[in-house]
This record gives C-alpha cells, structure tokens and sequence, in this order.
C-alpha cells in the first residue's frame, strides 16, 4: 500500500547538492566561478564587438566566430549565475518546470555550438581545399540552411530528450547532485524505468558527438595534408600548431560531454564531485577559452583589438 503510495507521489520541486564533500567551502568555491563568469561575459563580448566593428571581419569565417561566443554567453548565464545565487545565498530549490526549462537551454545551446565547431572546421576545409570554390558555397544560402538544420536538429532531439525527462516520475530523493539540471543528474532520481531516457542520450552521442567529430577530424585531417603539402619550416609548425590546438579545445568539450552523458548508461561510478566539476567544466571552459583559441589568436581579430584600443586611447589623450 505505501509502496503504491509512493509511486503516485512525484516531487515537483528538487534541491541542488553541488559539490557535497567540499559543501561548507561553497562560498570560497564562488570566486573562480564568478571570476569565470567574467572572462566569459568580456572575452565574448569583445570578440563579438570587435567583428561587428570591423568591417574587413564580416567574413562567414568570423560571423561564425561571432555566433560560437554568443552561444558560449547564453549557455554559460543559463547556469552559472543560479549556481552563484545558490553558493553565496543558499537559493537551491528550483521547480520541475524550472529544472527542465534549464536542461532544454543548456543542452540545446551546447549542441548548437557543436553545430558551429563543425560549420567552422568545414568552412576552413572548403577555404583551403577548395579555394576557388569557396565564395560559392560559403555565401547567405549555405547559412541559412546551416540555421534551418541546426534548429531542426538541435530542437528535435533535445525536445525529445527533455519531454522524456519530464514524462517520469520522481517518488524518492528530491536532491539533484549537481549545480544545475543535467539530463541524467534528474534521470537519476526517476523511480521507474529509465530505458527510453537511457537511449535517448545514446541518440544525442550519436548524433553529435559521433557524426559532428567524424567529419570535424575528416576537415582538419584534409587541412593539414593541403598545408603540409605545400609549406615549409616554420609554416608547417604553425598549421600543425594552430590545427592541434583547435582539436584539443574541442576533444575536451566532446569528451567529457560524452562522460557527463555516458556514465549513467554505462553504469560508471563517478565521484559526485568529479561528475558535477565535469559537467560545469564542459559548459564553462570552452566559453573560457574560445575566444582565445578562435579570437586573440587570430592574427585578423587580434589587429582588430589591437586598432580598437589605440583608437580609444588616442581619444582619451586628445581630450
């Protein structure tokens, strides 16, 4: 009878539990998040600033930069500030509708930035490989279908996703152990089968993780044999240099992307604090460091920083 009980009961409001074993530290541990969260908010901006403002910057190249960084400033408020909120003034509780609004954002933004990474790496194949071409394809057609497929894609699959979540039932534990609503971090606490859940974020590797790596190692791979081809010296190093560099930030996001998703499936035991620092670092250091990898380390963006400033100061001391 109480069992029956039970199961007709689910929770309609759930607690955030981040970082249990380090809890009492919570207000040492908003500092680097805050101070994350600022580099995120003026590293993007600027980036974003700064190629609107330069009118040789208006390239489908940097128009894709544009969108990564703000992509990177959504996904990254989606969560960090209600983590802040919830370390400095113990603000915990969020509603099931809250909770799954949350997900839909954050997981919907996230695969929208593979969606880009992977426009960004086709876009430098064709612009390398097919030079002569480049022009043709990469023009406002090529982006609005990139606009419709990433809507249709992104929006199909993480609406599934988060339906399916909010189809379940949560009779037991209402503490999400975690900093904000991941997809299996509320799975986890669903009192039925979670099969059909489990197999949905089978589907979202696939689909991103899977297909967007594939042709993004493919684009880079193509990369690299037309520049070694033909450079020598110094410019091979830096083709080799700028490629590595650019395939080891976007591993680090796919990777533990993969983990975040994978280790419920798999039945992997995770420390609770490691899962919730992976689940935060995939969000927050890509958004961290896009604008250095794809901004100030291109020579174009970094000029037009550069430009910017001397313009502002030589006002400042004309006055």
């Amino acid at each position: 009878m109480l069992e029956d009980l039970k199961m007709n009961f689910s929770h309609t409001n759930f607690i955030f539990l981040g970082f249990p074993e380090i809890y009492k530290y919570r207000r040492l541990l908003s500092l680097p998040f805050f101070i994350s969260y600022l580099a995120v908010l003026g590293g993007n901006s600027l980036i974003i600033y700064v190629i609107r403002s330069m009118d040789n910057l208006h390239s489908p190249m940097y128009m894709l930069i544009s969108g990564l960084c703000a992509v990177d400033i959504v996904v990254v408020t989606a969560i960090l500030p209600n983590m802040l909120l919830s370390f400095l003034f113990d603000w915990e509780e969020i509603s099931l509708t809250g909770c799954l609004t949350q997900m839909f954002v954050t997981h919907f933004l996230s695969s929208v930035e593979s969606t880009i990474l992977l426009a960004m790496a086709l876009d430098r194949y064709v612009a390398i490989c097919n030079p002569l071409r480049y022009t043709d394809i990469m023009n406002s057609t090529m982006f609005v279908k990139l606009l419709v497929f990433t809507t249709i894609r992104s929006g199909s699959i993480m609406l599934a996703l988060v339906l399916l979540a909010g189809s379940l039932s949560f009779c037991g534990s209402n503490v999400i152990n975690h900093c904000y609503c991941d997809h299996m971090a509320l799975v986890s606490l669903a009192c039925g089968s979670t099969e059909i859940n489990d197999a949905m974020g089978l589907v979202v590797i696939v689909c991103f993780a899977g297909f967007d790596v594939s042709l993004i190692f493919f684009s880079y791979i193509n990369i690299l044999k037309a520049v070694l081809g033909t450079a020598v010296g110094d410019d091979c190093w830096k083709a080799f240099h700028t490629c590595g560099t650019h395939l080891i930030v976007m591993m680090c996001f796919y990777l533990v992307g993969s983990v975040t998703f994978l280790s419920h499936n798999l039945q992997i035991s995770i420390p609770i604090d490691i899962n919730t620092s992976l689940g935060v670092m995939y969000i927050v250091f890509p958004a961290s460091v896009n604008p250095i990898i794809y901004g100030i380390r291109t020579k174009e963006i970094r000029n037009g920083i550069l430009k910017m400033f001397k313009k502002r100061l030589n006002k400042v001391l004309s006055v």
